[in-house]
């Protein structure tokens, strides 16, 4: 046998009663507003934000500030709010003025250029009558080389004999091969 049937609620109408309808749409903050009054009268993401007439007007005049006039406004702003001052970035670097601009080229000038502190001596040329000799303080001046290696570095000049020396060692260098008969470049 079947199970006896239960009984169904009633069906409800299609318009609800007076009493179950809800009530009109409330302002917010007036007593209790439901989540979805809340959630209609907030405004969405999409849509275009509204500014009050007094955040439109301190823009236009902002905007019509000149740059030195914003410089301006920036500095009373940082001290009116005690806002600390921050350094600024390489990029923002690149927006200054021209006049906030030429101070810094001449600090950048006034450092004075390092002394040179590594030579490459380079033998550029030699005096036939004392290739002999030239090869002979070659050889003692490149390491590893042999007196037959040492000629074929003369004959075929220009060669660099030292990279990478010290200035009191490449004059030292300099002053023998040129005794020797080379002519002699420090670079």
């Amino acid at each position: 046998m079947l199970p006896a049937a239960r009984a169904l609620p009633p069906r409800l109408p299609r318009r609800l009663p007076p009493a179950w309808r809800c009530p009109g749409p409330r302002a917010l903050g007036t007593g209790r507003a439901r989540r979805s009054e809340a959630l209609a009268e907030a405004p969405l993401d999409t849509a275009a934000k509204r500014y009050s007439p007094k955040v439109q007007q301190l823009v236009r005049d902002i905007a019509g500030l000149t740059l030195l006039e914003v410089a301006d406004l920036n500095a009373l702003l940082k001290e009116t709010l005690k806002i600390p001052d921050v350094g600024v970035m390489p990029a923002a670097a690149a927006t200054l003025l021209p006049s906030q601009a030429a101070p810094q080229q001449e600090e950048e000038e006034v450092p004075m250029k390092k002394e040179k502190t590594h030579f490459t001596v380079r033998l550029t040329d030699l005096k036939a009558t004392d290739k002999v000799k030239l090869i002979k303080e070659v050889k003692n001046f490149v390491p590893g080389v042999n007196l037959v290696q040492a000629k074929k570095l003369v004959e075929s000049l220009p060669q660099d004999i030292k990279a990478n020396v010290s200035k009191e060692e490449a004059e030292k260098i300099k002053a023998a091969l040129e005794a020797a008969g080379g002519t002699v470049v420090l670079e």
